[in-house]
């Protein structure tokens, strides 16, 4: 993931990775025959690790809870993941792929925020705060690809977070 991060999908090959990662060319395709089973299969191993991590977060308010749901959009998985995104839009053999990981990403990711904020998506309009908020958050973690947008995204999050609170209730 860190390759892919930092390097962008043309520059991460099996064997830039195997490198990294201390094993030869061979084990990594041993495992990952191709370069697309090798990324989708790490984001899709990470993005489980993310999930786990978010479920484990202990109950807090749901100010926090914003601030961890955009948090995941700002690091170094949210920007390789996106180098897998413009890489998928570019190759129709990785597209499907990618497609489908990222569809069960994304529900994934909104249950677990359904579930950390308490939201009863039988109430009108709820489905659409939380998927507002992801949204928002993947929009944040754009914004900061190029330049540090600590200050501005912290008073984004907190007006956020006062929206969801009153989306809410």
């Amino acid at each position: 993931m860190a390759c892919l991060a930092e390097h962008g999908w043309a520059g991460s090959t099996v064997s830039v990775v195997a490198e990294r990662a201390g094993v030869s060319r061979g084990a990594a395709q041993h495992h990952f025959p191709t370069r697309e089973d090798l990324f989708t299969g790490a984001v899709e191993y990470v993005a489980e690790e993310r999930s786990a991590a978010l479920r484990a977060l202990p109950v807090q308010g749901r100010a926090e809870v914003v601030a961890a749901l955009v948090d995941l959009y700002t690091g170094p998985l949210f920007r390789a993941a996106l180098q897998l995104w413009v890489a998928a839009s570019n190759e129709a053999q990785l597209r499907p792929r990618v497609t489908e990981l990222e569809a069960r990403v994304g529900r994934e990711t909104h249950r677990i925020a359904v579930e950390l904020l308490g939201a009863d998506e039988s109430r009108p309009g709820t489905r659409e705060t939380v998927q507002g908020l992801l949204d928002m958050a993947r929009g944040l973690g754009l914004a900061n690809l190029l330049t540090d947008d600590t200050a501005r995204r912290e008073r984004v999050v907190a007006q956020w977070a006062a929206l969801v609170e009153e989306g809410l209730g």
